[in-house]
């Protein structure tokens, strides 16, 4: 690995909320550890305190941040034009109503030419074009910053599958007013084929990738997300955690309310005594949180004991089509409780304070939570599909089941929650499988590599170009 005076720069052009930015603190924390000079080039948000807030969510990484505050306080955000260290407001591969960030289809030329031009400024101040390597996360605006300022760099990327959804979504039909989609086709594909090396998540996602993106899959590298030295068994105080943050200090939100909306009494609490099973994650259809309380909700007529579902996360004020709170409401779902959404330094005592993990996606193009639970100790719940169905070993270190099947899943909880014993087996299986696979300084190392061998790959064709 090349260390001695390696300079990489790293971006993010979303501030810090969802799957990915954990991977990318990881990997910049991981790759810092192992001598390389690591920048940071992160979106942040100064007006959510520690939810959003770039340098205290990378804290440990050099970083420079592009604050989207003051857009959002501006009379068009997508058209503010402000000083050093700002940007307009990103685009969304997600099209959620009134949502702050616009799905990119539907940004015009001029609004994509002024997130370009913002982003550009930023690298060429971070140092873009004295880098080594530029590690792009997701294929956005940034790509195209990166080529107009910084060229001569090599770059590589990294397909954490949102853009994969979109780009699936526009291939089935987009919808009507979604009128660059075209042309924000083109783009991603263009930033893609101009990758030295793309990284994803699992073998299956470079199948996935290739076709979508129309790559030779040569072009794509298998490396895990990982997980930091903190996520491990370890004992809690369960009744002083779950009523800590259900009672005490809680951050459960309603629909178009404020975190703390959502709070609970001591004696709701009795479930959580039994069986806890946890889901994490962001409120988006992908998830699947309906059909998961549904099937949660028929799963539990059938336990031989007391269980409760917490769900964790849901970014305040985000969520795509029914909220949770609502799919509750609807079908009279209970010990089903909404914790708000935590800083992920806070993950590991969710998991440890829980028994299972459930994850009813069926599109997770990896599955970082679910490999944090299992270095916990904890089994999971997952779809046969994707990333889960290659981290978890059916009948060893937990369950796969169907995907948007509520039968198959309500089966494997009212099995998960029924036989102790065998859940606790999966749970030890799930915590050596984990640790063997997935700790980080075995994958920062194989990152390094995947530098070397671009860094090399554009050197070749460059002498190659100069030759002819």
């Amino acid at each position: 690995m090349r260390s001695d005076g390696f300079k990489l720069l790293m971006g993010l052009y979303f501030y810090p909320r969802g799957g990915s930015a954990h991977a990318c603190r990881s990997i910049a924390l991981a790759l810092a550890r192992n001598g390389l000079d690591v920048t940071l080039l992160a979106g942040s948000r100064s007006d959510c305190e520690d939810r959003g807030l770039a340098e205290e969510f990378f804290a440990g990484c050099e970083v420079r941040s592009v604050d989207f505050t003051p857009a959002l306080r501006s009379d068009d955000p997508l058209a503010y034009r402000g000083g050093p260290g700002t940007a307009p407001m990103h685009g969304s591969y997600e099209d959620r109503p009134d949502a702050e960030d616009p799905v990119f289809a539907t940004l015009d030329e001029d609004a994509f030419e002024l997130q370009v031009e913002a982003w550009a400024a930023e690298l060429e101040s971070a140092g873009g074009a004295d880098a080594d390597l530029l590690y792009l996360h997701h294929l956005t605006p940034l790509n195209e910053a990166a080529a107009r300022v910084a060229g001569d760099v090599p770059v590589i990327g990294h397909v954490h599958g949102s853009e994969l959804l979109m780009l699936e979504r526009l291939a089935a039909g987009a919808p009507s007013h979604w009128h660059e989609a075209d042309r924000w086709i083109a783009r991603v594909c263009e930033w893609a084929s101009a990758c030295a090396r793309i990284v994803v998540n699992s073998p299956h996602g470079i199948e996935r990738a290739s076709a979508l993106l129309d790559l030779d899959p040569d072009r794509f590298v298998v490396v895990p997300n990982g997980f930091e030295r903190e996520f491990a068994p370890r004992p809690i105080d369960r009744v002083a955690h779950w009523r800590r943050h259900l009672v005490e200090h809680p951050l459960g939100w309603a629909p178009g309310r404020e975190p703390g909306s959502v709070s609970y009494r001591d004696a709701e609490l009795e479930p959580l005594a039994g069986t806890t099973l946890v889901n994490v994650g962001r409120f988006t259809e992908v998830k699947r949180l309906p059909l998961l309380i549904e099937a949660f909700a028929d799963a539990r007529r059938r336990f031989h004991g007391p269980a409760a579902m917490v769900l964790l996360g849901g970014y305040p004020d985000e969520w795509e089509g029914e909220h949770p709170l609502e799919t509750i409401e609807r079908i009279g779902a209970e010990d089903v409780f909404l914790a708000g959404w935590h800083p992920h330094s806070g993950l590991p005592d969710f998991l440890n304070a829980s028994d299972l993990l459930v994850h009813a996606s069926p599109k997770e193009a990896f599955g970082q939570v679910v490999v944090e639970a299992m270095a916990c100790g904890l089994p999971a719940i997952a779809v046969d599909a994707y990333g889960p169905a290659e981290i978890i070993d059916h009948g060893e270190t937990g369950w796969l089941v169907e995907p948007d099947d509520v039968i198959s899943l309500a089966n494997a909880l009212v099995e998960a929650v029924n036989r102790p014993s065998e859940r606790r087996r999966r749970g030890r299986n799930a915590a050596r499988e984990a640790h063997a696979r997935y700790a980080w300084p075995a994958l920062a190392q194989r990152v390094a590599d995947i530098y070397d061998d671009a860094v090399d790959a554009t050197s070749l064709r460059e002498n190659a170009v100069l030759s002819g």
